[in-house]
Order: C-alpha cells, then structure tokens, then sequence
C-alpha cells in the first residue's frame, strides 16, 4: 500500500471507528488506484457526518451481507449451511433474522464476526462493514473488529461465562480489552450489570456463574456484549432465557442505545411477534437462504412465502394476541389448546398445596441476609384434569414449589395433599409408589437424557425401576409411547444425539407417559425449543391431555403460551401467591399492577394486526 492511500486509510478508520484494516492477505501490497482513493475519500466524508445526518437518511449501510454462502467441512464434502444469503444494516437500524433451528442464521451472524464453529468457513460472497469485506481478514485484525465494533451477545450462557472467574471480572476483561473506562472500570462495571437488569449489581458483580439463574447469566452476557460501545451488536436469541418483563428491559435498552447512540442491532429469534415488535426489517431464512425480507409489519400482515406464513401461525405470541382479538369479536379462536374449564365443571382438585414456605440458608452472609425466603405462604389447588400455569419472572418461587410438589425439596413449613393424602406422612415405599403418579418434563430435552442410552432404553428406564412388566410387555409399551408423540418406532434404536430438540423433547414426554401418571409437571417444557417445534409439542400436550385426562403444572415465563394452554394461572412474585383465577379472567381482568406488567409485557401484543386497525 503506497503511503498516501496508507494515511487516507488511516484517516478514514480514525473518523469512522473502524480499525485500520490492511488485509494481510494477497493483494495487501498492491498500491491503491486514483479512484480508490478518490472513494475512499468519499467514504471518508460519509462516515464523519454527524449521525443526525445518517439519521436524516443515509444510503449507505453499515453491513452489507452479499451472496453470502458458509459451508462446513465434512467427511463426505462440504455441507453447506448459508446459501446466497443477502441483506443490509443501516446506522441505527435494528433488523431481524427470524427462523427455526438450522435455518442457517446463527451461521450467518458467526460468519459476520468472524466466529465460525469448527471446519466452517465462507466460501462465496462478501461481508462489507463500513465498506470494508472482511470475510478474508486475520486474525489479529477480527480481534481489533470485535467488541468496540462489532459486539455480540451469544445464546448460551453457561458455554460463554468461564465458572471461575466471578462476573464482574468478566466483564471488566471486556472493558480492559477495548481499552473502556481507565480508571473506573469498577463503577462501569456495575452501570453495564444494572442497565442489563441485575438487581444489586456490586454484590451480584462478586458472584461466580454457578450463583446465577439463567435468566441472570443471560444478562451478564448482555452486560458484556454492550460493555464496549460497539457500532454493530449481534444478538443471538439474547433473551431465549428471560421472563417477559425483563425481556422487555432488556430489549427497551437495546432500542434505546439504538436511537441514542447509533449502535445498529442484528437480532436473531424464532419469535417472529418480538421481531417485528423491535425490529424494522425482518429477514426470514429457511434451510440456509433468504426466503422473505422486507418491513416488519409488511411481512407479518401478508407474508408471501409458505414457510413465512408457517411462521407467523405458529408464533405464541402472535397467537396469543389472535386469540384476544377474537373474544373481543365474541368468537372462540381455534388456537386455544384447552376447553376452558369452568370451576363449576371441574371443581375436584388431585393436587392441593397449603401454607407452603421454603427457607433457604445463603453461603456467605450474615445477619437477615443469611436467609432467602424463597416460597412465602403459598397455596393454591390443581384440578382433575386440567392445566394450572404457575408463572411470575424468575426468581419468583415456580420451580421451588414444583421440586416441593415432586418430594424433591422438603418445605420448611406447609401441607402438599395428594387426593387429601398429605405428602409428608407417607413412608418411604408409599412415595415411592407416589412417583409413578407424578412425573416431570423438564426444560432442556439436551440434558435430560442420557445420552449413552438408546431412545428405547431412556422410554423403558422408568418401566424397569418400577418394575412394570416383562420384556415383552415393555417393547409393546414403548412402541405405544412412540405413536402416542408421533414419532416412528424405528426411532427406538437410535440415541438422543441423533435427534433434533423436538424429537428429544418428545421422546422425554413420552418417558412420562411410561407409568400412566395422573399429573405431569412441565418445567419451561417448550421453552427451549423453536416455534414450529414449539407449536407441535404444545398440540401433541394438549391431545394427550384428552385423551389421557392427566393434569399439568405448566411452569414458565411465557404468558402467550399460558393464554394457549392454561385452564387456570397462579402468579407468583418473590415467593408469594399475587393472583390466582381462571386463564379469561386473568387476563381480560388482572387485579394486580405486577400481573398487568406480565401481560402487557407479551412481545407482540401491541402490534396492530388482526383487529382492523
């Protein structure tokens, strides 16, 4: 590079942010023609305008993804996983990937900033960023690009904190690496973790990971992402693991920095209601191309693409909000799950949980700190048949009372009756007969099998322990179990990792089908899957559920999947009962201002569609 074209180059990346990126590749040496120069010049001019000026309407983007094609290395060839994949970031734009797992998006996010898993690699296209292509830069050169200009905020939080180091530290690395906030990186520190929505940040910045919920380590995450200003922030499902109303947070700090700052968001979720509640543009992938883009509500009003449609059908929160408008019409949507119990009709209760209180001792401290009511006088009864949704943000005391219900927890204080049998008078054979009766789905179908075990082997694992028959007796059964989740019965030779998340959390529900329970317990069951998925798991609960006539305890902070499922909701907040009722009168009339938040809180849900306006 001559010297002339090497100090505009340099003047270009000082007055944009960009790092001075010289291509340690082939053609680095090459001098720069008059009309680079001349471009780059131009590009120079652009890019020091005031963002007033690029928000008045600027043309030129930030990113530019063109003819993009990602592909894996694999025994048998390449595998390719983003095929001639093309959109555009503008100053302050935050657009959506939306689609199902394997459709290609993350891979395209990864590509972006240089973080591609494995043998993956790009193969075709260009990724321009502030007019740059970056897809052929070193490595030193995607370490200067990444976090004070590209940030990025991954989806799994446990495989992204190091468990030994405390969060604070963590997130002062992110500081110290981008040279942010010399000399006062502890009270920075502290800004990122309560703008992310930690409560207590300074104490909560001296904990490790393992002290974390998930939802609270999702939010580290977040903290770190932003901790260094970055121009692009990358946001790879960042809130798959949050509440609703710290969803919203957390999200409303994102628009926020958005309008502010200039920092442009590229968010990636399977919610396509969240997208197109914060993002202009939606980009729909499916199978590793762009099948639909366009604006937000554009697309959502009248999507063009079949799998667009599939999408928009099966989005919750969508649903959820189809549903409202349809009883305000006076007409009953066939969206809803359940039939809607009255307590007239289903007035029996299997499960009846009294005065339940659980004290847990905190590690460390002292005084009044040193105990954490976690469950605070909480009662509340299940009916025959039917399904109770226990929701609230994290934290708020849901799944202390599940482990209590299932004997996993024992309470400090407080009655769990069975049919009128009080829980704790039972001896050790009688709970364990009781087990057969309750059952879990819990909420990661990738940690809760085995995975050393055939599908087969994980159905019939609950058979064996009870002692349920004889070989014979227990293939029948599992094959009926397979038909009962829809899956083939050749599955039953295979392992968990050779299934994707629905066929794993389908072979989990039927491993609770197995002793015929007369309750399951679903702990977030759905929400770790995508919507599509999500649709059809919540379809197949439902038939059982009639057919079967089990009761569920519906755990999870989602309340669009509530609206769909529920017959009756418990809200709970920091350990205590707030409301109780029937799903229509929660939501139609909730007394309380912490349920209005939750509700109001459903991404969507004010999105002017299907009602006319």
């Amino acid at each position: 590079m001559s010297d002339n074209a090497k100090n505009l180059s340099e003047a270009a990346a000082e007055a944009s942010g960009m790092p001075v990126l010289t291509q340690e590749l082939e053609g680095a040496d090459q001098p720069a023609t008059a009309a680079e120069m001349e471009a780059t010049k131009d590009e120079l001019i652009l890019r020091s305008a005031s963002y007033a000026a690029v928000k008045a309407g600027s043309t030129v983007p930030l990113l530019e993804v063109v003819d993009l094609e990602v592909a894996f290395q694999s025994s048998t060839g390449m595998v390719p996983a983003v095929r001639k994949a093309n959109f555009c970031v503008y100053p302050g734009q935050t657009i959506a990937i939306v689609g199902e797992s394997g459709s290609g998006k993350s891979t395209a996010a990864s590509a972006i900033i240089g973080l591609l898993p494995g043998t993956g690699k790009v193969v075709g296209g260009k990724i321009l960023f502030q007019g740059h292509d970056i897809t052929s830069l070193g490595r030193r050169q995607y370490v200067e690009l990444r976090g004070s200009h590209i940030g990025m905020v991954p989806q799994d939080p446990m495989s992204n904190l190091n468990p030994v180091w405390k969060i604070g530290f963590q997130v002062r690395e992110a500081l110290r690496a981008n040279g942010k906030a010399k000399g006062h990186e502890n009270d920075r520190v502290a800004e990122l973790l309560e703008e992310a929505g930690l409560p207590d940040a300074k104490r909560r910045a001296k904990q490790f990971p393992h002290e974390f919920s998930g939802g609270m380590r999702q939010r580290a995450l977040i903290a770190i992402g932003l901790a260094a200003d970055p121009r692009l922030l990358i946001a790879d499902e960042p809130t798959s693991a949050l509440d609703v109303t710290v969803q919203r947070r957390i999200l409303d700090h994102l628009q926020n920095q958005t309008h502010e700052r200039g920092t442009s968001v590229l968010f990636i979720t399977h919610d396509l209601g969240l997208a197109a509640e914060r993002a202009s543009h939606l980009v729909v992938m499916h199978r590793g191309r762009v099948v639909e883009s366009g604006p937000a509500l554009d697309i959502l009003k009248q999507p063009q693409h079949p799998y667009t449609k599939r999408l928009v059908s099966a989005a919750p929160s969508l649903a959820s909000h189809r549903i409202q408008a349809a009883k305000q019409r006076g007409e009953v949507s066939d969206e809803l799950l359940t039939f809607g119990a009255s307590r007239e009709e289903y007035k029996d209760e299997i499960i009846r949980v009294e005065n339940l209180t659980k004290i847990f001792d905190v590690r460390g401290a002292k005084g009044a700190a040193k105990k954490l009511k976690a469950v605070d006088d909480v009662s509340f009864g299940l009916r025959k048949g039917t399904t109770l949704a226990l929701v609230g943000e994290s934290g708020s005391g849901k799944s202390t009372v599940a482990n209590i219900i299932l004997n996993l927890l024992d309470p400090t204080s407080g009655k769990v009756y069975y049919e009128g049998t009080d829980l704790s008078t039972l001896n050790k054979r009688e709970l364990f007969d009781m087990r057969a009766k309750l059952q879990v789905v819990f909420q990661n179908p990738y940690g809760s099998l085995n995975p050393m075990f055939s599908v087969y082997r994980c159905i019939e694992e609950p058979l064996l322990v009870h002692r349920k028959g004889d070989r014979k007796a227990r293939e029948e059964r599992v094959a009926q179990l397979l038909d009962a989740v829809a899956l083939p019965r050749s599955a039953m030779r295979r392992y968990p990792g050779e299934l994707s998340g629905g066929q794993r959390q389908r072979v989990a529900i039927a491993r609770a089908l197995a002793l015929h329970p007369e309750i399951i317990v679903l702990d977030e069951a759905v929400s770790a899957l995508d919507v599509l998925v999500q649709e059809q798991i919540l379809q197949l609960l439902a038939e059982i559920q009639h057919r079967e006539h089990i009761s569920y305890l519906f755990i999870t902070h989602d309340l669009a999947v509530v609206r769909q499922m529920a017959d009756d909701v418990v809200v709970m907040q920091e350990g205590r009962v707030m409301e109780t009722g029937l799903t229509d009168e929660i939501f139609d009339h909730p007394a309380q201002a912490y349920t209005r938040d939750l509700i109001d809180a459903i991404p969507g849900a004010k999105i002017p569609l299907f009602t006319g306006e």
